[in-house]
């Protein structure tokens, strides 16, 4: 009976956390930001030169911050529901995976903001750059 209840929790609970995602998913198609490879990325830093290669960086590191940040909310709506979840019956299981959640909101925003950062660098030598 445990096992039933158990498994019939955790099922509601990914059902709960799936809609809660597709009912967020905007409208409309937001434009996907050019793709770098890391090589691609180190390159253009190491070389960049012209107030648009500096934006392109920039926008690399906007796009980052925001997946950062999706992240960030992501864990945040696990929190919420393993708080919300009275199947995690031992304060072992409970603390871990709140525990876990609440460090991995934590990190993500920490990255978000220092990839702000780094954005608003390379905007600032992309003005710097159009003065030359």
């Amino acid at each position: 009976m445990k096992r039933t209840t158990g498994i019939l929790s955790i099922l509601s609970l990914a059902l709960v956390m799936t809609a809660t995602a597709l009912a967020q998913t905007p409208s409309t198609p937001q434009p996907k930001p050019e793709h770098l490879s890391m090589r691609q990325l180190n390159t253009l830093i190491a070389t960049a030169k012209t107030p648009a290669e500096h934006r392109r960086i920039a926008q690399y590191y906007q796009a980052k911050a925001q997946d950062y940040l999706y992240q960030a909310k992501e864990h945040e709506e696990m929190l919420a529901a393993y708080k919300a979840n009275p199947s995690l019956s031992t304060e072992k299981n409970r603390a871990s995976t709140i525990g876990h959640c609440e460090y991995y909101v934590q990190a993500f925003k920490d990255l978000a903001t220092k990839t702000q950062e780094l954005a608003r660098f390379h905007e600032q030598m992309a003005k710097g750059a159009e003065r030359k």
